[in-house]
């Protein structure tokens, strides 16, 4: 015999359907015992007594749901009472057992989870999108990015990228070297996306001269001479000029502290989607 479970939930029923189908394993493993039918988006009376009768109309059958609101938790229970349905609630208990524990009330909003769940990707995208724009491998992204991080080596851009994009803002980054232009697409975006780092020339000097050692070469390179920083940063201070866009000194600041300067300017500008 094949039973029938309806999964009603508020949402997209998913984590019923689990529960669900982890139970029926137990059962000599004949998952194929039984068929799920998914109810989502139950948030009206009407919907509620929608899925009873239906349930109701395919015996032997058996309402599973994990409806968030307290009203229509009820109105279902009396409903498939009065209809002689089997039901049991998933959510209701537990909400009830927590809410005794943690001595407060839940939000009561229907799909809270899958808000997280898309958090979670977006977060996961966002710092993708970091990689395969970092250092400026692909001035494409710039046009894509949420937020475009300019400085010259070692100014902390690819942290601060990683940093903001954990916040699920979409960034890239471009090294400005005095003998490579700038991506035209840097020039499209403009103020509207670029934020400029800065520092201190002789810490910038200190942190390349220890980067020289860490990689086994030569502490005389010109990358740590600080005439030739100076250079760079000079040109750097014209590019931000020319872009009109904020800039923030990373000089003796922590990469979270960087980061959360710049998402400052993002909120205050409006930038972030």
């Amino acid at each position: 015999m094949q039973a029938t479970v309806f999964v009603v939930s508020d949402s997209l029923g998913e984590t019923a359907e689990q529960v669900v189908r982890g139970a029926a394993i137990q059962f000599d493993g004949d998952v194929g015992g039984i068929r799920v039918v998914r109810v989502p988006h139950v948030g009206s009376e009407e919907a509620v007594h929608a899925a009873v009768a239906q349930a109701r109309a395919h015996e032997p059958s058996l309402l599973v749901y994990t409806l968030v609101r307290p009203e229509l938790r009820e109105l279902l229970h009396r409903a498939a009472e009065g209809a002689g349905v089997r039901h049991i609630d998933l959510m209701g208990p537990v909400l009830e057992a927590l809410a005794d524990a943690l001595h407060r009330e839940p939000q009561m909003v229907p799909g809270l989870s899958h808000r997280l769940d898309r958090e979670y990707f977006d977060r996961v995208d966002a710092v993708e999108f970091a990689v395969k724009y970092d250092d400026g491998k692909d001035p494409a992204g710039v046009l894509q990015a949420d937020v475009v991080i300019l400085g010259v080596s070692r100014t902390s851009k690819t942290p601060v990228s990683l940093y903001l994009a954990n916040h699920r803002l979409k960034v890239a980054n471009i090294p400005l070297v005095p003998e490579v232009p700038v991506p035209p697409e840097v020039f499209r975006v403009g103020r509207k996306k670029c934020v400029g780092l800065v520092i201190d020339p002789d810490m910038l000097a200190n942190i390349r001269l220890q980067r020289l050692k860490a990689i086994g070469l030569s502490s005389g390179s010109p990358y740590a001479n600080r005439e030739r920083i100076r250079t760079e940063l000079d040109y750097a201070f014209d590019v931000y000029q020319r872009l009109g866009c904020p800039v923030v000194d990373v000089t003796n600041h922590a990469v979270e502290e960087t980061a959360s300067r710049v998402l400052e300017i993002v909120q205050q500008e409006g930038r972030a989607v």
